[in-house]
């Protein structure tokens, strides 16, 4: 069933929004990231905690790369002539930038709990973090648009 022009270009549009709302939070957990050494107190850090404070600053940069590559892409291929084909590649762009943010804020939980309370506390917090985006951002969208997808039942 060929799709409604109008309604391609509106999930084009709805696509563009989603990408300049995740490329917010990526841009402000990385911007964190990025003052962190050089702090009072990130020479105190130990060997793990800075392995994980690299982790998870790759993540949120490749995140950044990710979330902001459909944009850069859309603005030099102008004019977009294959807006199927790249609205299908900016989604995958989107959803491995999801799974980059996904962890990045998972490790970031771990890190910032640990300074504050302890080791024993990060991981519980890291945990259900993870649970919680796990749930909302990956879990339940893709539970519902299963059951979205299914067709009616006849009556």
């Amino acid at each position: 069933m060929e799709e409604h022009p109008d309604r391609r270009e509106q999930d084009l549009g709805d696509l563009l929004q989603e990408i300049r709302v995740l490329i917010q939070g990526a841009q402000v957990l990385t911007a964190f990231l990025v003052i962190l050494p050089f702090s009072a107190g990130f020479d105190d850090l130990s060997q793990a905690e800075r392995w994980v404070y690299v982790a998870t600053f790759a993540l949120a940069v490749l995140a950044l790369v990710l979330f902001s590559a459909p944009a850069a892409q859309h603005r030099l291929a102008r004019p977009l002539v294959q807006r199927e084909l790249f609205k299908d590649q900016a989604t995958r762009f989107l959803i491995a930038g999801l799974a980059a943010i996904s962890i990045a804020l998972v490790l970031a939980t771990q890190l910032v709990v640990s300074e504050v309370v302890g080791a024993r506390w990060s991981l519980f917090w890291a945990g259900a973090v993870a649970v919680g985006v796990l749930v909302f951002w990956w879990i339940y969208p893709l539970h519902r648009r299963s059951v979205l997808s299914r067709p009616d039942p006849p009556s």
